[in-house]
């Protein structure tokens, strides 16, 4: 994934776990990554849409984790957040004449779903809670 959507939810949540019952603000989380909070609020949204943060509105508002840090994997904010492939996108139109051209996509593509398993296979070894730890 060449996006940094990926590196911002998993800051996101690691904050949220670290806070325990605290609910944080954007502008906090914003602050803490030194990035406009608007990036912040679009992840917020896409973590609360698939059911990995809750959050409420007001002075008193924020966002917290919808449930234990035990229960979110890594990889399942992987593939929430993963709109790229891992190593990056086809050739946009290969010379078809060409041996290499002709072929060069369905082999960069079956490559990139190769590592990307791999990865995700070791995301999910690892939980929010596992993560977390290293930063104690």
């Amino acid at each position: 994934m060449n996006d940094r959507r990926f590196a911002i939810s998993i800051h996101i949540l690691v904050l949220l776990a670290d806070s325990k019952e605290e609910w944080l603000s954007s502008d906090y989380l914003a602050g803490s990554m030194n990035i406009n909070p608007v990036l912040v609020r679009k992840e917020i949204s896409n973590l609360r849409k698939h059911g990995i943060i809750i959050s409420k509105e007001g002075k008193n508002g924020g966002c917290a984790l919808a449930k234990s840090a035990d229960e979110i994997h890594l990889s399942d904010v992987y593939k929430i957040v993963s709109a790229q492939t891992l190593l990056g996108n086809l050739l946009a139109s290969p010379n078809p004449k060409c041996p290499i051209g002709l072929q060069i996509n369905e082999h960069l593509e079956s490559l990139n779903l190769e590592a990307e398993k791999f990865m995700i296979k070791q995301l999910s070894n690892q939980t929010l809670a596992d993560f977390v730890k290293k930063f104690k």
